[in-house]
Protein backbone atom coordinates (compact mmCIF):
# COMPACT_ATOMS: atom_id res chain seq x y z
CA UNK A 1 0.00 0.00 0.00
CA UNK A 2 1.48 3.24 -1.24
CA UNK A 3 2.78 5.92 1.44
CA UNK A 4 0.68 9.62 -0.08
CA UNK A 5 3.38 11.45 1.61
CA UNK A 6 6.44 10.30 -0.24
CA UNK A 7 8.10 11.32 -3.30
CA UNK A 8 7.82 8.03 -5.86
CA UNK A 9 11.18 6.67 -6.94
CA UNK A 10 10.80 5.02 -10.24
CA UNK A 11 13.31 1.60 -9.55
CA UNK A 12 12.46 -1.24 -12.56
CA UNK A 13 15.21 -4.34 -13.56
CA UNK A 14 18.65 -3.41 -14.99
CA UNK A 15 17.96 -3.80 -19.18
CA UNK A 16 19.11 -7.38 -20.13
CA UNK A 17 19.60 -6.88 -23.64
CA UNK A 18 22.24 -4.26 -22.62
CA UNK A 19 23.44 -6.15 -19.72
CA UNK A 20 24.07 -10.21 -19.51
CA UNK A 21 21.44 -11.71 -17.25
CA UNK A 22 24.48 -13.59 -15.75
CA UNK A 23 26.34 -10.64 -14.69
CA UNK A 24 25.81 -8.04 -11.46
CA UNK A 25 24.76 -8.49 -8.35
CA UNK A 26 22.33 -11.39 -7.85
CA UNK A 27 18.96 -9.41 -6.89
CA UNK A 28 15.36 -11.00 -7.89
CA UNK A 29 14.56 -10.14 -11.35
CA UNK A 30 18.05 -7.45 -11.28
CA UNK A 31 15.89 -5.23 -9.40
CA UNK A 32 18.31 -2.73 -7.60
CA UNK A 33 19.74 -3.17 -4.32
CA UNK A 34 18.02 -0.20 -2.33
CA UNK A 35 17.04 -0.12 1.89
CA UNK A 36 15.68 3.11 1.69
CA UNK A 37 12.02 2.26 0.52
CA UNK A 38 10.35 5.76 0.13
CA UNK A 39 8.78 6.03 -2.64
CA UNK A 40 8.77 2.47 -3.41
CA UNK A 41 5.58 0.23 -4.50
CA UNK A 42 7.16 -3.35 -3.50
CA UNK A 43 10.00 -4.89 -2.32
CA UNK A 44 11.06 -8.14 -2.45
CA UNK A 45 12.59 -9.66 1.03
CA UNK A 46 14.53 -12.19 1.76
CA UNK A 47 14.37 -14.13 5.15
CA UNK A 48 16.67 -17.02 4.85
CA UNK A 49 15.52 -18.97 8.80
CA UNK A 50 15.46 -22.50 8.83
CA UNK A 51 15.83 -23.45 12.68
CA UNK A 52 11.96 -23.97 12.61
CA UNK A 53 11.91 -26.61 10.45
CA UNK A 54 11.49 -30.28 12.40
CA UNK A 55 12.40 -32.91 9.47
CA UNK A 56 14.42 -31.36 6.21
CA UNK A 57 16.14 -28.37 6.85
CA UNK A 58 18.37 -25.78 4.18
CA UNK A 59 15.42 -23.57 3.51
CA UNK A 60 17.73 -20.74 4.81
CA UNK A 61 19.61 -20.67 1.46
CA UNK A 62 15.94 -20.62 -0.82
CA UNK A 63 16.36 -16.27 -1.10
CA UNK A 64 19.38 -16.91 -2.77
CA UNK A 65 17.95 -19.50 -5.33
CA UNK A 66 15.00 -17.75 -6.00
CA UNK A 67 16.48 -14.60 -7.37
CA UNK A 68 18.92 -16.89 -9.23
CA UNK A 69 16.19 -17.96 -11.40
CA UNK A 70 14.59 -14.96 -11.66
CA UNK A 71 17.00 -13.60 -13.77
CA UNK A 72 14.96 -14.49 -17.58
CA UNK A 73 11.74 -13.08 -15.98
CA UNK A 74 10.54 -10.15 -18.63
CA UNK A 75 8.15 -6.73 -17.18
CA UNK A 76 5.25 -7.71 -19.01
CA UNK A 77 2.84 -10.42 -17.69
CA UNK A 78 0.94 -11.70 -20.92
CA UNK A 79 -1.48 -13.72 -18.66
CA UNK A 80 -2.53 -10.78 -16.73
CA UNK A 81 -1.85 -7.92 -19.73
CA UNK A 82 0.30 -5.95 -17.48
CA UNK A 83 3.56 -4.07 -17.63
CA UNK A 84 5.01 -4.48 -14.03
CA UNK A 85 6.99 -1.46 -14.55
CA UNK A 86 4.77 0.60 -16.12
CA UNK A 87 2.62 0.51 -13.16
CA UNK A 88 5.17 0.28 -10.09
CA UNK A 89 8.35 1.15 -8.57
CA UNK A 90 10.03 -1.46 -7.40
CA UNK A 91 13.65 -3.20 -5.26
CA UNK A 92 15.27 -5.99 -3.74
CA UNK A 93 15.10 -5.07 0.13
CA UNK A 94 17.79 -7.71 0.53
CA UNK A 95 17.72 -9.92 3.21
CA UNK A 96 16.35 -9.86 7.08
CA UNK A 97 18.69 -10.02 9.65
CA UNK A 98 17.93 -13.59 11.48
CA UNK A 99 19.89 -15.59 14.34
CA UNK A 100 20.69 -19.23 13.41
CA UNK A 101 19.63 -21.88 15.73
CA UNK A 102 18.16 -19.33 18.00
CA UNK A 103 14.01 -19.50 16.91
CA UNK A 104 12.34 -17.14 19.84
CA UNK A 105 15.47 -14.60 19.22
CA UNK A 106 15.09 -14.60 15.31
CA UNK A 107 11.66 -14.09 15.46
CA UNK A 108 11.68 -10.95 17.41
CA UNK A 109 14.50 -9.81 15.06
CA UNK A 110 12.36 -10.63 11.97
CA UNK A 111 9.23 -8.90 13.27
CA UNK A 112 11.11 -5.95 14.26
CA UNK A 113 12.89 -5.31 10.73
CA UNK A 114 9.73 -6.60 8.86
CA UNK A 115 8.15 -4.14 10.92
CA UNK A 116 10.72 -1.03 8.94
CA UNK A 117 9.46 -2.17 5.78
CA UNK A 118 5.37 -2.64 6.43
CA UNK A 119 6.02 0.70 7.65
CA UNK A 120 7.19 2.46 4.51
CA UNK A 121 4.40 1.37 2.62
CA UNK A 122 5.86 -0.49 0.06
CA UNK A 123 4.16 -3.88 -0.43
CA UNK A 124 6.62 -6.32 0.61
CA UNK A 125 6.91 -10.39 -0.86
CA UNK A 126 9.28 -12.18 1.62
CA UNK A 127 11.15 -15.12 0.63
CA UNK A 128 11.32 -17.46 2.98
CA UNK A 129 12.77 -19.93 5.05
CA UNK A 130 10.90 -22.04 6.79
CA UNK A 131 6.92 -21.03 7.54
CA UNK A 132 8.05 -20.61 11.09
CA UNK A 133 8.74 -16.95 9.57
CA UNK A 134 5.03 -16.45 8.37
CA UNK A 135 4.27 -15.47 12.17
CA UNK A 136 7.03 -12.80 12.49
CA UNK A 137 5.71 -11.50 8.96
CA UNK A 138 1.87 -11.74 10.51
CA UNK A 139 2.71 -9.86 13.81
CA UNK A 140 4.24 -6.97 12.14
CA UNK A 141 1.76 -6.81 9.60
CA UNK A 142 -1.03 -6.87 12.07
CA UNK A 143 0.59 -4.09 13.84
CA UNK A 144 -0.02 -1.64 11.54
CA UNK A 145 -3.38 -3.15 9.84
CA UNK A 146 -5.14 -5.31 12.55
CA UNK A 147 -6.10 -8.54 12.22
CA UNK A 148 -5.96 -9.60 8.75
CA UNK A 149 -7.66 -12.35 6.12
CA UNK A 150 -5.17 -15.20 5.72
CA UNK A 151 -5.27 -16.70 1.79
CA UNK A 152 -3.23 -19.76 2.89
CA UNK A 153 -2.05 -22.52 0.26
CA UNK A 154 0.11 -25.48 1.43
CA UNK A 155 -0.54 -29.23 1.49
CA UNK A 156 -0.66 -28.96 5.46
CA UNK A 157 -2.60 -26.58 8.19
CA UNK A 158 0.06 -25.57 10.28
CA UNK A 159 -2.10 -25.89 13.68
CA UNK A 160 0.03 -28.62 15.56
CA UNK A 161 0.01 -27.31 19.05
CA UNK A 162 3.75 -27.79 19.00
CA UNK A 163 6.98 -30.28 18.49
CA UNK A 164 9.21 -31.33 21.39
CA UNK A 165 8.10 -28.97 23.89
CA UNK A 166 8.57 -26.35 21.54
CA UNK A 167 5.61 -23.72 20.55
CA UNK A 168 6.91 -22.20 17.20
CA UNK A 169 7.95 -24.12 14.34
CA UNK A 170 7.14 -24.52 10.69
CA UNK A 171 4.09 -26.55 11.40
CA UNK A 172 2.39 -24.39 14.11
CA UNK A 173 2.40 -20.55 12.95
CA UNK A 174 -1.04 -20.21 11.80
CA UNK A 175 -2.65 -21.80 15.42
CA UNK A 176 0.00 -18.90 17.14
CA UNK A 177 -1.35 -16.49 14.63
CA UNK A 178 -5.40 -17.51 15.57
CA UNK A 179 -4.29 -17.35 19.02
CA UNK A 180 -2.70 -13.89 18.87
CA UNK A 181 -5.79 -12.30 16.92
CA UNK A 182 -3.34 -11.73 13.86
CA UNK A 183 -5.71 -12.74 11.24
CA UNK A 184 -9.38 -13.26 11.22
CA UNK A 185 -10.33 -17.24 10.26
CA UNK A 186 -13.90 -16.03 9.06
CA UNK A 187 -12.12 -14.06 6.30
CA UNK A 188 -9.28 -16.90 6.09
CA UNK A 189 -8.70 -20.10 3.64
CA UNK A 190 -6.63 -22.70 3.73
CA UNK A 191 -5.78 -24.27 0.03
CA UNK A 192 -4.75 -27.43 -1.05
CA UNK A 193 -4.60 -29.42 2.24
CA UNK A 194 -3.59 -33.28 2.09
CA UNK A 195 -1.69 -36.15 3.25
CA UNK A 196 -2.13 -38.63 6.03
CA UNK A 197 -2.55 -37.77 9.68
CA UNK A 198 -1.71 -38.95 12.66
CA UNK A 199 -5.74 -39.34 14.08
CA UNK A 200 -8.96 -38.69 12.54
CA UNK A 201 -9.77 -35.88 14.77
CA UNK A 202 -6.89 -33.92 13.08
CA UNK A 203 -8.84 -33.53 9.83
CA UNK A 204 -11.10 -31.27 10.96
CA UNK A 205 -9.24 -28.83 13.98
CA UNK A 206 -8.63 -26.18 11.22
CA UNK A 207 -12.52 -26.00 10.17
CA UNK A 208 -13.17 -26.17 14.14
CA UNK A 209 -11.27 -23.44 14.76
CA UNK A 210 -13.27 -20.88 11.94
CA UNK A 211 -10.92 -21.60 8.86
CA UNK A 212 -12.36 -22.43 5.50
CA UNK A 213 -10.10 -25.62 4.19
CA UNK A 214 -10.35 -26.79 0.66
CA UNK A 215 -8.67 -29.82 0.52
CA UNK A 216 -6.55 -31.33 -2.14
CA UNK A 217 -9.14 -33.95 -3.18
CA UNK A 218 -11.91 -31.56 -3.33
CA UNK A 219 -9.91 -28.68 -5.02
CA UNK A 220 -9.52 -31.66 -7.86
CA UNK A 221 -13.04 -32.83 -8.19
CA UNK A 222 -14.55 -29.10 -8.20
CA UNK A 223 -11.79 -27.16 -10.29
CA UNK A 224 -9.89 -24.26 -9.53
CA UNK A 225 -12.39 -21.68 -10.68
CA UNK A 226 -14.25 -22.65 -7.57
CA UNK A 227 -11.09 -22.39 -5.94
CA UNK A 228 -10.82 -18.93 -6.63
CA UNK A 229 -14.70 -17.78 -6.63
CA UNK A 230 -14.80 -19.29 -2.87
CA UNK A 231 -11.39 -17.92 -2.07
CA UNK A 232 -12.27 -14.20 -3.14
CA UNK A 233 -16.06 -14.53 -1.80
CA UNK A 234 -14.26 -15.10 1.91
CA UNK A 235 -11.87 -12.34 2.05
CA UNK A 236 -14.63 -9.80 0.61
CA UNK A 237 -13.23 -6.07 1.03
CA UNK A 238 -10.55 -7.04 4.17
CA UNK A 239 -7.16 -6.77 3.86
CA UNK A 240 -5.26 -10.04 3.31
CA UNK A 241 -1.55 -11.36 3.77
CA UNK A 242 -1.15 -14.35 1.17
CA UNK A 243 1.32 -17.71 2.25
CA UNK A 244 2.32 -19.60 -0.09
CA UNK A 245 4.29 -23.00 0.80
CA UNK A 246 5.89 -24.47 -1.89
CA UNK A 247 4.74 -28.00 -0.81
CA UNK A 248 1.60 -27.11 -1.64
CA UNK A 249 3.19 -28.20 -5.39
CA UNK A 250 2.93 -31.77 -6.20
CA UNK A 251 6.58 -32.88 -5.67
CA UNK A 252 6.82 -33.60 -9.73
CA UNK A 253 6.81 -30.26 -9.88
CA UNK A 254 8.43 -28.87 -6.73
CA UNK A 255 10.72 -31.56 -5.24
CA UNK A 256 13.02 -29.15 -3.43
CA UNK A 257 11.30 -29.04 -0.47
CA UNK A 258 11.20 -30.49 3.51
CA UNK A 259 7.63 -31.53 4.12
CA UNK A 260 6.53 -32.88 0.39
CA UNK A 261 3.57 -34.40 -0.17
CA UNK A 262 1.84 -36.41 -2.80
CA UNK A 263 -1.41 -35.55 -4.96
CA UNK A 264 -0.87 -31.91 -5.22
CA UNK A 265 -1.07 -29.18 -8.27
CA UNK A 266 1.31 -28.55 -11.46
CA UNK A 267 2.76 -25.35 -12.21
CA UNK A 268 0.24 -24.22 -14.79
CA UNK A 269 -2.80 -24.92 -11.70
CA UNK A 270 -0.69 -22.63 -9.21
CA UNK A 271 -0.05 -19.89 -11.86
CA UNK A 272 -3.55 -20.30 -12.18
CA UNK A 273 -4.79 -19.60 -8.53
CA UNK A 274 -2.66 -17.22 -8.00
CA UNK A 275 -3.94 -15.00 -10.66
CA UNK A 276 -7.45 -15.53 -10.19
CA UNK A 277 -6.89 -13.30 -7.01
CA UNK A 278 -6.12 -10.70 -8.86
CA UNK A 279 -7.75 -7.41 -7.03
CA UNK A 280 -7.78 -8.02 -3.64
CA UNK A 281 -6.61 -6.19 -1.07
CA UNK A 282 -3.03 -7.97 -0.19
CA UNK A 283 -0.83 -6.23 1.90
CA UNK A 284 1.64 -8.47 1.93
CA UNK A 285 3.18 -11.79 0.50
CA UNK A 286 5.13 -14.86 1.30
CA UNK A 287 6.86 -17.96 -0.21
CA UNK A 288 8.43 -20.62 1.86
CA UNK A 289 9.96 -23.55 2.48
CA UNK A 290 11.82 -24.16 -0.82
CA UNK A 291 14.44 -26.18 -0.10
CA UNK A 292 17.60 -26.08 -2.80
CA UNK A 293 19.59 -29.16 -1.29
CA UNK A 294 16.80 -31.36 -2.55
CA UNK A 295 16.14 -28.94 -6.06
CA UNK A 296 19.39 -29.92 -8.30
CA UNK A 297 17.48 -28.96 -11.53
CA UNK A 298 16.31 -25.62 -9.84
CA UNK A 299 12.56 -26.26 -10.73
CA UNK A 300 11.54 -25.83 -7.64
CA UNK A 301 13.29 -22.55 -7.06
CA UNK A 302 12.52 -21.92 -10.81
CA UNK A 303 8.50 -21.82 -9.63
CA UNK A 304 8.62 -19.93 -6.86
CA UNK A 305 10.79 -17.31 -9.02
CA UNK A 306 7.21 -17.93 -11.22
CA UNK A 307 5.07 -17.10 -8.44
CA UNK A 308 6.68 -14.27 -7.16
CA UNK A 309 6.52 -12.78 -10.24
CA UNK A 310 2.71 -13.15 -10.28
CA UNK A 311 2.93 -11.37 -6.89
CA UNK A 312 3.97 -8.68 -7.80
CA UNK A 313 1.64 -8.45 -11.22
CA UNK A 314 -1.11 -8.65 -8.76
CA UNK A 315 0.81 -5.42 -6.78
CA UNK A 316 0.83 -3.62 -10.36
CA UNK A 317 -3.05 -4.43 -10.79
CA UNK A 318 -3.77 -3.16 -7.96
CA UNK A 319 -1.82 0.07 -8.45
CA UNK A 320 -3.08 0.48 -11.41
CA UNK A 321 -6.88 0.29 -10.32
CA UNK A 322 -5.71 2.60 -7.50
CA UNK A 323 -4.53 5.77 -9.88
Amino acid sequence: MENPGSKRRLYRPVNSPTAPRYSGIRTFMRLPYVTDLEGVDFAIVGVPFDTGGTYRVGSRFAPSAIRDESFLLKPYNPALEINIFDECSGVDYGDLPTIPGYLPEAHKLIEESAADVFKSGATPVFLGGDHSVSLPLLRAAAAKYGPLALVHFDSHNDIHQGYFGGKDTHGTPIRRAMEENLIDPANSSQIGIRGSLYEASVAGEAAEAGLQVLTAVEIHRRGLAWVIETVRARVGERLAYLTFDIDFVDPASAPGTGTPVVGGFNSAQCLELVRGLAGLNFVGYDLVEVLPAYDPAGITSLLAAGLVYEFISLIAIARRCNQ
